[in-house]
């Protein structure tokens, strides 16, 4: 007994002692079947939630927010390449639209000169329209065709529907076209068109003239007994080198006496419309082509 009191003197000893008694204790209390928490567990599961509270949200937050920051540069590189292609797009579009509308002329183009072609042995080469002179003495526009592509002076002009003039001058790239809007007969230097009509060949005249009024030409020295009426096609006769056969020139609106009352005269609308030029067609006939 002595002993033991000695043993149990030893303060150290006497205190592991104690803490291995409550440990035992403790673990057979959690461990048993219970409904609820002690308090010292509620305690420390309360100290822990606060303790991770404290750091989880900054720490949420600074995540999110670096997150977002990923995010905004991914939709600004995003919003980039959409703006590139946004920019691509719209040429491409300008392009097509300018492509469409030039396969849509020269399909028509195609077709006008398949049709002429057929008839008569021309050819025609397109030329486009690079600068137009309004001035009411000399009307006139220059083309992109010149001496290397074998135009030369006295060539007719055409549009896709009808007569528009005559070459009046070549150079080396480009020639001048003198509208047949610039005919008068007081001037000695415009030649008169020889034509006839579509409807009936037995129908002759000559187109000398252009009235500013009423924007017609006026076709002359109609016998009176010549079949001419409202509405026929008024085509070039081709007995002159500048006006071959066969070139559309207009529709006649009306015919009236002469002021003599031996002839008559026919007010005829040119076919071609004299505004927004874009293409026309130079006729090369067997005698000037090359």
């Amino acid at each position: 007994m002595l002993k033991l009191f000695k043993l149990l003197g030893n303060k150290r000893l006497f205190v592991i002692l104690i803490a291995l008694v409550m440990f035992i204790a403790l673990m057979g209390f959690t461990l048993g079947p219970r409904a609820t928490l002690s308090w010292p567990e509620k305690f420390l599961r309360d100290t822990v939630g606060f303790a991770q509270n404290i750091f989880y949200k900054p720490a949420g937050y600074v995540a999110g927010l670096f997150k977002d920051i990923g995010n905004m540069r991914d939709t600004y590189k995003e919003n980039e390449k959409l703006k590139i292609a946004l920019a691509q797009y719209t040429r491409e579009k300008a392009n097509y639209n300018f492509m469409e509308e030039e396969n849509k002329s020269l399909k028509e183009s195609l077709h006008f000169t398949k049709a002429q072609m057929e008839k008569f042995d021309y050819s025609y080469h397109i030329a486009q329209v690079i600068s137009v002179n309004s001035d009411t003495v000399n009307r006139s526009l220059v083309i992109d065709l010149g001496e290397r592509d074998g135009v030369k002076v006295g060539q007719s002009v055409i549009s896709i529907k009808g007569l528009v003039g005559v070459i009046s001058h070549v150079s080396n790239f480009t020639s001048t076209v003198k509208l047949i809007t610039t005919m008068d007969a007081k001037d000695p230097n415009s030649n008169g068109i020889a034509a006839t009509s579509m409807n009936n060949h037995q129908t002759f005249g000559i187109i000398e003239s252009y009235d500013d009024a009423t924007q017609m030409l006026l076709m002359t020295q109609i016998k009176q007994t010549d079949p001419i009426k409202k509405d026929d096609m008024i085509v070039s006769l081709g007995d002159t080198d500048k006006y071959p056969r066969g070139l559309i020139i207009g529709k006649v609106k009306s015919v009236q006496e002469s002021k003599f009352g031996k002839t008559k005269t026919a007010t005829i609308e040119p076919e071609a419309e004299f505004q927004d030029w874009k293409q026309l067609f130079v006729v090369f006939t067997p005698e000037v082509q090359q």
